[in-house]
């Protein structure tokens, strides 16, 4: 495994676990060169999740993707990391059990939505009012009051 802070090729594994409901393995490495530490994860490699855009096209289901686009929304909220993943692993979770192994891009949004509404509002508004496509202030003055009225 090649060092991402000096590109040495040999490391050495300082522990393993298990992530993902076993779906991969977690290592933590260090570099035999600069001593640094870094984690890698080792997944079994499987046929592609499919995710159905708006649009009606179709592309790979990237977790890493979806997860950066959930950790924008929590930016300086007190929201842990690893509820984040749950989050992602939840939603492939619901793929691998679909015999088509796809899902429209806007039931991934819903159930991030509602989970981040019972995590956080602030960090929920924030991802709705980019899923949504919010056009004006009106329609982030709607979902507001939507939420003050649920408390």
């Amino acid at each position: 495994m090649r060092c991402p802070y000096c590109g040495f090729l040999e490391s050495k594994v300082i522990d393993s676990r298990e992530s993902q409901k076993g779906m991969s393995i977690r290592r933590r490495r260090e570099c035999l060169s600069c001593k640094k530490r870094f984690t890698t994860y080792e997944r079994l490699e499987q046929l592609p999740y499919m995710v159905v855009k708006k649009d009606g096209t179709r592309q790979p289901f990237d977790s890493q993707k979806l997860l950066r686009g959930i950790m924008k929304a929590c930016e300086k909220r007190p929201i842990q990391i690893s509820q984040l993943e749950e989050i992602v692993e939840e939603i492939e979770s619901i793929l691998q059990d679909r015999p088509d192994k796809e899902m429209e891009s806007s039931e991934i949004g819903q159930i991030v939505m509602e989970r981040l509404k019972a995590l956080d509002k602030v960090a929920y508004i924030r991802f709705a009012s980019v899923y949504r496509e919010f056009k004006d202030v009106v329609e982030f003055k709607h979902v507001l009051e939507n939420l003050l009225k649920e408390k």
